[in-house]
């Protein structure tokens, strides 16, 4: 099955200053969707090309339904005033876990806003990360990011940029950089179908390709970018076949089959160590929720379009698999669920037992090694300011 393209070995047959003609579904059929596994769990690819053993797969369907649980009680503290912003992955599970899983410790990540579960997985505690919704005193990123812009320097995984695109070409220069410095890295960036009609997009792709810097563009194909539609964002029929613009690799997956991710993501990465150059891998997977907890989908989206998503389930299909290969029944998968729902609410005593707020000092840090002069000046103007303030000692003041 062909699932890669190389650019056209001969393009001075084609007249010079002509464009290349496409008939409607040849980027279907030059960039076919890579699949390991059908809705029902079935192996439909080659078994050669499965790269997690039976040990590892267990292990990623468990944070795939963390990722999941995790994301339905976020949605529920928010619609109960406890935190105020929520952005999550459900359906989209394969995509996030299989691409991260399928690169090294080694690696940085530069995510989107929806990968949180990639950052679980590179080591970040819930509990942290959960402060960071909260913004309390346990918030590694001490209230200078809004809900859902987390980062976990110790899992190499970036802080998250809130403008589109913007991540892509972080990615290539610190890949660019770790090359300079003759450090294998390889770094995975992800972003959304829309993210492709912004400028960041073009101009992060085409540097890594003429470089060959060592970069795994991942694509989260969901269909939606906000309320607009895959079909208003680009004229292309796929997202993948941009990458023959740039001289680089492309490859069209199937985003909620977690082996076809795995495996996708592994040749990639081989490709960008061995200097080969950075590829394009767009997984094709639905966004089955609203954009955010601040977005209705119902406004702007039939809910017929939804319900043949909800079918090819990414967590389903993986458990269906575990159970056709005898490393899952019901009983075991229910206890595994009461596991995570039991570690998900320790980890939000642990995150709601934190002060509810920063100590003022936190301002000033992170910018100097050593607070300047003027910095420590400041911040006992500020702290004297504080103790004056009548609203401090009495906070029923009418003023407060």
């Amino acid at each position: 099955m062909r699932r890669e393209h190389e650019v056209d070995p001969e393009p001075a047959r084609r007249e010079p200053g002509t464009a290349r003609e496409w008939e409607p579904g040849q980027a279907a059929r030059e960039f076919p969707l890579y699949r390991l596994l059908d809705e029902d769990g079935a192996l439909v690819g080659d078994p050669g090309e499965v790269t997690l053993p039976d040990e590892a797969l267990l292990r990623l369907y468990r944070w795939m339904v963390l990722n999941r649980a995790l994301d339905e009680r976020m949605v529920t503290l928010q619609r109960q005033g406890r935190i105020g912003f929520y952005i999550g992955s459900i359906g989209e599970e394969a995509t996030v876990i299989g691409t991260a899983a399928g690169m090294e410790e080694t690696d940085w990540i530069f995510p989107c806003y929806r990968e949180h579960g990639a950052a679980l997985l590179r080591g970040m505690p819930l509990a942290t990360f959960m402060c960071g919704l909260f913004g309390n005193a346990g918030d590694a990123m001490k209230g200078r990011q809004m809900p859902c812009h987390e980062a976990w320097r110790p899992g190499r995984y970036a802080s998250i940029s809130s403008p589109i695109a913007t991540e892509i070409p972080h990615a290539v220069g610190a890949a660019w950089a770790a090359r300079l410095k003759g450090e294998e890295m390889v770094s995975l960036t992800y972003f959304g179908e829309g993210a492709t009609s912004a400028h960041d997009f073009h101009t992060g792709l085409n540097f890594a390709a003429v470089r060959k810097i060592p970069v795994v563009f991942v694509c989260r194909n969901n269909g939606w970018a906000i309320s607009v539609p895959r079909e208003k964002q680009t004229a292309a029929e796929t997202i993948a076949q941009k990458a023959i613009g740039y001289g680089m690799r492309g490859e069209r997956v199937d985003g909620n089959d977690l082996l076809a991710v795995h495996a996708a993501t592994r040749r990639a990465r081989a490709r960008a160590a061995a200097g080969e150059g950075p590829t394009l891998v767009e997984c094709v997977t639905y966004r089955v929720e609203g954009h955010s907890t601040s977005d209705d989908p119902r406004a702007y989206r039939p809910a017929a379009l939804v319900e043949p998503w909800k079918r090819k389930d990414p967590v389903l299909r993986v458990k269906r698999l575990l159970g056709r290969k005898g490393l899952l029944d019901e009983t075991a998968d229910a206890r595994l669920r009461d596991e995570v729902r039991e570690e998900i609410q320790g980890a939000l005593r642990e995150a709601e037992a934190f002060p509810p707020k920063l100590p003022v000092a936190s301002l000033f840090e992170d910018v100097y090694a050593e607070p300047l002069r003027q910095q420590r000046e400041q911040l006992e103007e500020l702290e004297a300011a504080i103790s004056a303030d009548p609203r401090v000692a009495n906070p029923r003041h009418s003023d407060a």
